[in-house]
Protein backbone atom coordinates (compact mmCIF):
# COMPACT_ATOMS: atom_id res chain seq x y z
CA UNK A 1 0.00 0.00 0.00
CA UNK A 2 3.03 2.28 0.44
CA UNK A 3 1.93 3.26 3.95
CA UNK A 4 4.58 2.89 6.64
CA UNK A 5 3.26 0.54 9.39
CA UNK A 6 5.37 2.38 12.00
CA UNK A 7 4.45 6.04 11.44
CA UNK A 8 1.55 5.76 8.92
CA UNK A 9 3.21 8.14 6.47
CA UNK A 10 2.57 7.47 2.78
CA UNK A 11 5.67 6.89 0.64
CA UNK A 12 6.03 9.06 -2.45
CA UNK A 13 5.30 7.01 -5.56
CA UNK A 14 7.61 6.78 -8.55
CA UNK A 15 5.14 8.20 -11.07
CA UNK A 16 5.84 11.47 -12.82
CA UNK A 17 3.09 14.03 -13.26
CA UNK A 18 1.64 14.38 -16.76
CA UNK A 19 3.64 17.59 -17.26
CA UNK A 20 6.90 16.04 -15.98
CA UNK A 21 6.42 12.99 -18.19
CA UNK A 22 5.71 15.07 -21.31
CA UNK A 23 8.75 17.30 -20.61
CA UNK A 24 11.01 14.28 -20.05
CA UNK A 25 9.73 12.55 -23.16
CA UNK A 26 10.35 15.67 -25.28
CA UNK A 27 13.86 16.17 -23.87
CA UNK A 28 14.88 12.53 -24.40
CA UNK A 29 13.62 12.52 -27.98
CA UNK A 30 15.35 15.87 -28.64
CA UNK A 31 18.62 15.47 -26.67
CA UNK A 32 19.21 11.71 -26.79
CA UNK A 33 17.46 10.28 -29.82
CA UNK A 34 17.75 13.17 -32.28
CA UNK A 35 20.76 14.76 -30.57
CA UNK A 36 24.41 13.79 -30.74
CA UNK A 37 25.24 10.62 -32.67
CA UNK A 38 27.84 9.66 -30.07
CA UNK A 39 25.75 6.86 -28.60
CA UNK A 40 23.40 6.21 -31.49
CA UNK A 41 24.85 3.77 -34.00
CA UNK A 42 22.01 3.41 -36.44
CA UNK A 43 21.10 4.92 -39.79
CA UNK A 44 18.38 7.58 -40.14
CA UNK A 45 16.57 5.20 -42.54
CA UNK A 46 16.56 2.37 -40.01
CA UNK A 47 15.34 4.62 -37.20
CA UNK A 48 12.57 6.03 -39.41
CA UNK A 49 11.48 2.47 -40.25
CA UNK A 50 11.47 1.69 -36.52
CA UNK A 51 9.40 4.79 -35.69
CA UNK A 52 6.82 3.78 -38.31
CA UNK A 53 6.81 0.20 -36.95
CA UNK A 54 6.17 1.49 -33.40
CA UNK A 55 3.53 4.08 -34.35
CA UNK A 56 1.52 1.41 -36.19
CA UNK A 57 1.50 -0.89 -33.15
CA UNK A 58 1.22 1.40 -30.10
CA UNK A 59 0.86 1.09 -27.18
CA UNK A 60 3.13 -1.56 -25.68
CA UNK A 61 3.14 -2.55 -22.00
CA UNK A 62 6.76 -3.77 -21.82
CA UNK A 63 9.72 -3.14 -24.15
CA UNK A 64 12.56 -5.69 -23.95
CA UNK A 65 16.21 -5.28 -24.96
CA UNK A 66 16.35 -8.76 -26.50
CA UNK A 67 20.10 -9.07 -27.03
CA UNK A 68 20.86 -7.81 -23.52
CA UNK A 69 18.38 -10.23 -21.93
CA UNK A 70 19.67 -13.14 -24.04
CA UNK A 71 23.04 -12.93 -22.22
CA UNK A 72 21.53 -13.31 -18.73
CA UNK A 73 22.71 -16.88 -18.20
CA UNK A 74 26.02 -17.65 -19.86
CA UNK A 75 25.69 -21.45 -19.81
CA UNK A 76 22.49 -21.53 -21.84
CA UNK A 77 21.70 -20.81 -25.47
CA UNK A 78 20.91 -17.13 -25.94
CA UNK A 79 17.57 -17.92 -27.59
CA UNK A 80 16.59 -20.06 -24.55
CA UNK A 81 17.28 -17.14 -22.20
CA UNK A 82 15.16 -14.83 -24.35
CA UNK A 83 12.44 -17.48 -24.73
CA UNK A 84 12.19 -17.85 -20.93
CA UNK A 85 12.06 -14.07 -20.51
CA UNK A 86 9.31 -13.64 -23.11
CA UNK A 87 7.27 -16.48 -21.55
CA UNK A 88 7.70 -15.02 -18.07
CA UNK A 89 6.74 -11.47 -19.11
CA UNK A 90 3.86 -12.56 -21.39
CA UNK A 91 2.03 -14.39 -18.57
CA UNK A 92 -0.02 -11.32 -17.68
CA UNK A 93 -1.39 -10.92 -21.24
CA UNK A 94 0.73 -7.81 -21.71
CA UNK A 95 1.75 -6.42 -25.09
CA UNK A 96 5.47 -7.02 -25.52
CA UNK A 97 7.91 -5.44 -27.94
CA UNK A 98 11.26 -7.23 -28.19
CA UNK A 99 14.17 -5.39 -29.80
CA UNK A 100 16.39 -7.88 -31.58
CA UNK A 101 19.19 -8.07 -34.13
CA UNK A 102 19.04 -9.57 -37.61
CA UNK A 103 21.55 -12.30 -36.75
CA UNK A 104 18.93 -13.80 -34.40
CA UNK A 105 16.95 -14.90 -37.46
CA UNK A 106 19.79 -17.06 -38.81
CA UNK A 107 20.03 -20.62 -37.49
CA UNK A 108 23.19 -20.90 -35.39
CA UNK A 109 24.62 -22.34 -32.19
CA UNK A 110 22.80 -19.73 -30.07
CA UNK A 111 19.74 -18.98 -32.19
CA UNK A 112 17.23 -21.64 -33.29
CA UNK A 113 14.68 -20.73 -35.94
CA UNK A 114 11.81 -22.74 -34.42
CA UNK A 115 12.28 -21.10 -30.98
CA UNK A 116 12.39 -17.64 -32.59
CA UNK A 117 9.20 -18.43 -34.51
CA UNK A 118 7.39 -19.46 -31.33
CA UNK A 119 8.50 -16.28 -29.55
CA UNK A 120 7.20 -14.15 -32.40
CA UNK A 121 3.71 -15.54 -31.77
CA UNK A 122 3.83 -14.07 -28.23
CA UNK A 123 5.44 -10.67 -28.84
CA UNK A 124 6.13 -8.07 -31.51
CA UNK A 125 9.76 -8.17 -32.67
CA UNK A 126 11.81 -5.51 -34.42
CA UNK A 127 15.13 -6.75 -35.79
CA UNK A 128 17.76 -4.02 -36.18
CA UNK A 129 21.04 -4.26 -38.06
CA UNK A 130 23.72 -6.15 -36.13
CA UNK A 131 25.84 -3.02 -35.59
CA UNK A 132 22.97 -0.86 -34.32
CA UNK A 133 22.81 0.29 -30.70
CA UNK A 134 19.29 -0.31 -29.43
CA UNK A 135 19.07 2.00 -26.38
CA UNK A 136 17.54 4.78 -28.50
CA UNK A 137 14.99 2.28 -29.85
CA UNK A 138 14.20 1.12 -26.30
CA UNK A 139 13.69 4.65 -24.96
CA UNK A 140 11.62 5.77 -27.94
CA UNK A 141 9.21 2.80 -27.88
CA UNK A 142 8.79 2.94 -24.09
CA UNK A 143 8.13 6.69 -23.94
CA UNK A 144 5.80 6.68 -26.96
CA UNK A 145 3.73 3.91 -25.34
CA UNK A 146 2.84 6.13 -22.37
CA UNK A 147 3.37 6.38 -18.63
CA UNK A 148 2.31 2.79 -17.92
CA UNK A 149 4.97 1.21 -20.16
CA UNK A 150 7.94 -0.55 -18.50
CA UNK A 151 11.23 -1.71 -20.02
CA UNK A 152 13.70 -4.56 -19.49
CA UNK A 153 17.46 -4.17 -19.86
CA UNK A 154 20.47 -4.66 -17.60
CA UNK A 155 22.06 -1.49 -18.99
CA UNK A 156 22.63 1.48 -16.68
CA UNK A 157 21.60 3.97 -19.42
CA UNK A 158 24.23 6.35 -17.96
CA UNK A 159 25.34 7.58 -21.38
CA UNK A 160 21.83 8.80 -22.09
CA UNK A 161 21.49 10.54 -18.74
CA UNK A 162 24.73 12.38 -19.56
CA UNK A 163 23.23 13.57 -22.88
CA UNK A 164 20.37 15.36 -21.13
CA UNK A 165 20.97 19.08 -21.07
CA UNK A 166 19.92 20.10 -17.54
CA UNK A 167 19.95 18.71 -14.00
CA UNK A 168 16.15 18.75 -13.56
CA UNK A 169 15.67 16.55 -16.63
CA UNK A 170 18.42 14.20 -15.41
CA UNK A 171 16.60 13.98 -12.04
CA UNK A 172 13.30 13.17 -13.80
CA UNK A 173 15.07 10.58 -15.96
CA UNK A 174 16.49 8.81 -12.89
CA UNK A 175 13.09 8.83 -11.17
CA UNK A 176 11.37 7.52 -14.32
CA UNK A 177 14.07 4.83 -14.68
CA UNK A 178 13.67 3.69 -11.05
CA UNK A 179 9.91 3.29 -11.53
CA UNK A 180 9.94 1.71 -14.99
CA UNK A 181 12.99 -0.55 -15.32
CA UNK A 182 12.13 -4.17 -14.58
CA UNK A 183 15.06 -5.93 -12.90
CA UNK A 184 16.34 -9.42 -13.58
CA UNK A 185 16.24 -11.62 -10.46
CA UNK A 186 18.30 -14.85 -10.38
CA UNK A 187 16.13 -17.77 -9.29
CA UNK A 188 17.17 -20.03 -6.42
CA UNK A 189 17.78 -23.06 -8.63
CA UNK A 190 19.40 -20.88 -11.28
CA UNK A 191 17.48 -22.41 -14.18
CA UNK A 192 14.55 -20.08 -14.74
CA UNK A 193 14.47 -16.40 -15.56
CA UNK A 194 12.64 -14.26 -13.00
CA UNK A 195 11.93 -10.55 -12.93
CA UNK A 196 11.28 -8.14 -10.09
CA UNK A 197 8.48 -5.69 -10.90
CA UNK A 198 9.42 -2.03 -11.20
CA UNK A 199 9.06 -0.18 -7.90
CA UNK A 200 5.78 1.66 -7.28
CA UNK A 201 7.49 3.95 -4.76
CA UNK A 202 10.41 6.27 -5.41
CA UNK A 203 13.43 4.47 -4.00
CA UNK A 204 15.31 7.45 -2.54
CA UNK A 205 15.57 8.80 1.01
CA UNK A 206 12.18 10.39 1.71
CA UNK A 207 11.73 13.04 4.41
CA UNK A 208 8.44 14.16 5.97
CA UNK A 209 8.82 16.61 8.86
CA UNK A 210 10.83 14.78 11.52
CA UNK A 211 10.60 11.36 9.84
CA UNK A 212 12.98 9.75 7.32
CA UNK A 213 12.30 6.68 5.21
CA UNK A 214 15.50 5.10 3.91
CA UNK A 215 15.51 2.25 1.36
CA UNK A 216 18.02 -0.50 2.19
CA UNK A 217 19.14 -4.05 1.47
CA UNK A 218 19.90 -6.42 4.34
CA UNK A 219 22.14 -8.59 2.16
CA UNK A 220 25.23 -7.08 0.57
CA UNK A 221 25.45 -7.93 -3.11
CA UNK A 222 26.76 -6.36 -6.27
CA UNK A 223 23.89 -4.39 -7.71
CA UNK A 224 23.15 -2.57 -10.91
CA UNK A 225 21.92 1.01 -10.57
CA UNK A 226 18.39 -0.10 -11.48
CA UNK A 227 18.31 -2.98 -8.96
CA UNK A 228 16.77 -1.04 -6.15
CA UNK A 229 16.37 -2.01 -2.48
CA UNK A 230 12.96 -3.39 -1.54
CA UNK A 231 13.00 -2.69 2.21
CA UNK A 232 12.53 0.58 4.09
CA UNK A 233 13.92 1.85 7.39
CA UNK A 234 11.71 4.31 9.30
CA UNK A 235 13.65 6.81 11.48
CA UNK A 236 11.85 9.37 13.64
CA UNK A 237 13.35 12.27 15.55
CA UNK A 238 12.15 12.34 19.14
Amino acid sequence: SGQCPVCNHQLEDSNLTEEEYNNLSERIIQDVIHGSDTFRKTSPQEFEAFQEFVENRLPFDIVVDGLNVSHMKSRRMQCENLFDAVNCLAKENVRLLVLGRKHMLINSLNWKREIMKEMQSKADFFFAENISEDDAFLLYATLRSGKHCKFVTRDFLRDHKACLSDSLTRHLFRKWQRGHQIAFAPSAEGKRVNFLPASRYDCVVQTTGDTWHIPYKDVFEEKYSYQIPRKWLCIQQK
